[in-house]
């Protein structure tokens, strides 16, 4: 099969990402093997490829919002058929056993597995999931609509979630790409008003076509302040200049898997009960109700194709913010 992988990780402009022919992966007795139509390009894949993140696993076939159709099952694979479209997310598998997996929290499990980082993802022709960790892929999308979800949709709906704003109140949000312009919709269905601070002012552009109430620059004050907020941005440069901007008792997420350092802070930012928190993986539970909730809105993504061979510019045009929504390797 065709496969974009990389064996050591450096900047994206020094194209680490390597076309190769790769043996189709076999499926285990409770997982499936996917056809991949299209993987999204996420921005924790150009961490994984510069090296923002430490590699647990060397060479790796990158990319965790894969949506395809099942060519094969384990013999104790039974939930989906041949021929069934699937969506594969970046939790790959958990352990079932921790603490956190027994209660409801497996993404924080102990000894979890991931799609792209752990094990190889979809970057390729084909990838391997667990059958219990993919997803049905409701019909409303396209599958190049449907990659976004993957991650992009279901990150920002667990931010949104710890954020605390679940309906008629005003949302912050910095930094607008993938996973923000999904975010955005979701939010807005819901009835909340969306306050946009981002660098670029075509970004700004964006999110007042999408329904922002207003959008402005990173450092500016919102015209009021919001009840809760998500960083989507990995600059912690940008935590203090959300939190001057949060309502007392407001809840600031920080949804990214990597940040820069966050500068020293003064105490009255964090004063009068403001929390902030991180956002770490995802459950299968915020999967499945995010893809239910975005197939009602529904949610439309914006997306830019790019031929899998061209995964090394997609994550350079990623990492110069040169495309609106998210980028989507087409594998067929």
């Amino acid at each position: 099969m065709r496969a974009m992988r990389v064996a050591a990780q450096a900047p994206i402009e020094r194209a680490p990402l390597r076309a190769e022919t790769l043996e189709p992966p076999e499926p285990g007795p409770d997982e499936i093997l996917v056809r991949v139509h299209v993987c999204g390009v996420c921005r924790t894949d150009l961490h994984l490829v510069e090296g923002d993140l430490p590699p647990r696993r060397l060479p790796i076939v990158p990319g965790h919002q894969v949506v395809g159709r099942v060519a094969a099952a384990g013999r104790r694979a039974t939930r989906f058929s041949v021929g069934d479209r699937v969506g594969i997310a970046w939790l790959h598998r958990s352990c079932g056993e921790c603490r956190f997996c027994r209660t409801g929290r497996e993404n924080l499990c102990v000894r979890p597995e991931f799609t792209g980082y752990t094990v190889d993802g979809g970057y390729a022709e084909y990838a391997v999931a667990p059958e219990d960790f993919a997803y049905a892929i409701p019909p409303v999308f396209s599958d190049a609509d449907a990659a976004p979800l993957l991650c992009a949709g279901i990150i920002g709906y667990r931010a949104l979630r710890l954020s605390g704003v679940t309906g008629p109140g005003r949302l912050g949000i910095y930094g607008f790409g993938s996973s923000a312009h999904v975010t955005l919709q979701v939010a807005r269905a819901r009835g909340t008003a969306v306050y946009v601070c981002t660098r670029e002012p075509a970004r700004q552009e964006f999110a007042r076509e999408l329904g922002a109430t207003w959008a402005g620059d990173l450092g500016e004050k919102t015209p009021e302040p919001v009840d809760g907020a998500i960083v989507f941005a990995p600059a912690g440069n940008v935590v203090p200049l959300a939190l001057r901007n949060l309502e007392r008792g407001g809840t600031l997420a920080l949804a990214g898997i990597y940040m820069s350092p966050i500068p020293a802070l003064d105490y009255s930012l964090v004063f009068e009960e403001r929390i902030m928190r991180s956002v770490t993986a995802n459950t299968r539970e915020d999967g499945a109700e995010l893809l239910a909730e975005a197939a009602r809105i529904p949610i439309r993504p914006v997306v830019t194709p790019f031929a899998l061979t061209e995964a090394n510019r997609a994550l350079e045009s990623l990492k110069r913010g040169e495309a609106a929504g998210t980028a989507v390797l087409v594998v067929e």
